[in-house]
């Protein structure tokens, strides 16, 4: 099909499919192992105190750790880096998920949650900078950046429906241990695909200096994706309040699915368009269409309105995690682009969390819909930011 062509373009090189499908894989246990290991820990104690603080645990090591991982790849590769931390990730999983099992004492399930955070391979950032390095084409770079939005989509939508059906209707160990398994073979397979990966910088491997990271592009982002990410962890909590609120508590899930699967849509659009804008403008705009999209959210009060709204609405997600990518492409030199790319995620990451909690106080005190506005408020908060932002190299734009 025509309009597919741009994508035709990038799997058109020798090697993409392979190592584009084993990175998809190994990425599943993203959205899976957090939300598996609240529903094994609750279902041992009984406590959902218990089971967020072990969940906790293991995302905060996450995003302190993605850093350090991206960091560790610039300086000695892909592979090397890969390999180790898939199969430490899915071992330490493994031995979370027993400790929790047969009631080991508390402390060290939560010290192998927060190892198994720490692990988490970075195939979302490793693939990224392994199209950056393929593609010298700069519309061929955004294309490929729409394609690792609509492929994140599709891992937060089958991962929790896995990890929880597995759970209820298995066992409660069964969503974690698939996770193991899917995200260190995935890992493994996807660091194995060498003849597709980035050299390391040389240079800076014998001199031990590294080229500057860009902090003045770099700061603003990661406050910027901060943003993005408490409005994304506001906005789950808030959603599955609302259905709950409206007597429909199993219908949140589907309000959240078809929030993705406008985003799905979304990104596969925009990887199609050849921007003349520059990644900075183009993230501008998409921030701020983020934040006004949820804005109706604060004011509706029935499912079906509710529903077309966030289906709208999804529309607005991928165009902001793509330009945050592209922007990160251009602002940070190549010898560190897994690192950058990192460190955008951990922004991510490192919002959900406040977002959430946040978003929770304000639904036990004000309900579900005023809960919304501090979802919207983060959204906007980001979008200010991005005034910070430098204007983009025009060579990388």
């Amino acid at each position: 099909m025509r309009f597919l062509a741009a994508y035709r373009r990038l799997f058109a090189i020798p090697g993409t499919v392979a190592f584009w499908s084993m990175a998809l894989v190994g990425r599943l246990p993203l959205s899976m192992v957090g939300l598996g290991y609240v529903l094994l820990v609750q279902h041992v104690t009984g406590s959902y105190g218990i089971a967020g603080t072990v969940s906790a645990a293991y995302t905060v090591t996450f995003a302190v750790g993605a850093v350090m991982h991206g960091r560790l790849i610039d300086r000695v590769g892909q592979g090397r880096v890969l390999r180790i931390a898939g199969v430490l990730f899915g071992v330490l999983v493994g031995l979370t998920t027993l400790a929790a099992q047969l009631e080991w004492p508390r402390a060290v399930v939560y010290l192998l949650a927060a190892l198994s955070g720490a692990t988490v391979p970075q195939n979302g950032s490793a693939v990224r900078a392994r199209w950056a390095y393929l593609l010298p084409d700069r519309h061929d770079r955004h294309t490929a950046f729409a394609l690792e939005s609509i492929a994140d989509e599709t891992v937060y939508i089958v991962g929790p429906v896995l990890a929880t059906v597995l759970a209820t209707a298995v066992h409660p160990v069964a969503g974690l241990l698939l996770a193991a398994v899917v995200g260190a073979l995935g890992t493994v397979a996807f660091a194995l695909q060498r003849s597709t990966e980035p050299p390391v910088d040389v240079t800076q491997h014998e001199s031990g200096v590294r080229p500057p990271m860009g902090w003045r592009a770099m700061a603003p982002l990661t406050l910027v994706a901060a943003g993005f990410g408490m409005a994304f962890g506001g906005y789950e909590v808030a959603t599955v309040a609302f259905a709950r609120e409206q007597g429909h508590p199993g219908l949140g899930g589907l309000l959240l699915a078809l929030s993705s699967a406008g985003s799905l849509v979304a990104g596969l659009v925009i990887g199609m368009i050849r921007w003349r804008q520059t990644p900075t403008t183009r993230l501008r705009i998409a921030t701020v269409a983020f934040a006004v999209s949820l804005v109706p959210l604060c004011f509706i009060h029935s499912l079906w309105p509710m529903a077309v709204v966030m289906l709208v609405g999804g529309l607005t997600i991928a165009p902001g995690m793509v330009g945050v990518n592209a922007f990160t492409e251009s602002a940070v030199p190549p010898a560190r682009l897994t690192e950058g790319m990192a460190l955008a995620g951990t922004g991510i990451v490192a919002g959900v969390a406040p977002g959430s909690a946040i978003t929770g106080y304000v639904i036990d005190n004000h309900g579900a819909s005023a809960s919304f506005i501090v979802v919207a408020a983060a959204a906007f908060v980001g979008a200010a930011v991005t005034l910070l932002l430098p204007p983009t190299r025009a060579a990388a734009d």
